[in-house]
């Protein structure tokens, strides 16, 4: 038995069934839905950086590592910083039209917000 096991069942509630064992709802495996059903939002954002502008893109849905791919794509398309995190991607720069004809020939639904 590990150290912390027992976290695991704070909010367990116990059987009297000795067979029983507990399921585990860390089962569900989220994917992510094609390009064509995601739908992102491009923005322009200076709040809390300086001064200094980032194109915000938001809204996508899937997993951390497919969000880090897209994330890496622009980055590297654009030559530029940024980080990937809460389902968002921030790219150093204002890129919002570049950004938004790549998403479009990637084949996700993207629309221009107001930041």
């Amino acid at each position: 038995m590990n150290a912390t096991d027992w976290k695991d069942k704070l909010s367990f509630v116990y059987s009297t069934n000795p067979n029983f064992k507990p399921s585990s709802e860390d089962e569900f495996v989220e994917e992510t839905p094609p390009p064509s059903r995601q739908d992102l939002r491009i923005m322009l954002d200076k709040k809390n950086r300086g001064g200094k502008v980032v194109t915000l893109i938001s809204g996508f849905v899937g997993t951390k590592e497919d969000l880090k791919e897209l994330g890496k794509t622009l980055k590297n398309r654009f030559g530029v910083g940024g980080s990937m995190k809460d389902g968002e991607i921030l790219i150093q720069g204002d890129f919002r039209e570049r950004v938004f004809n790549l998403l479009q020939e990637m084949g996700y639904r993207v629309k221009k917000s107001g930041g």
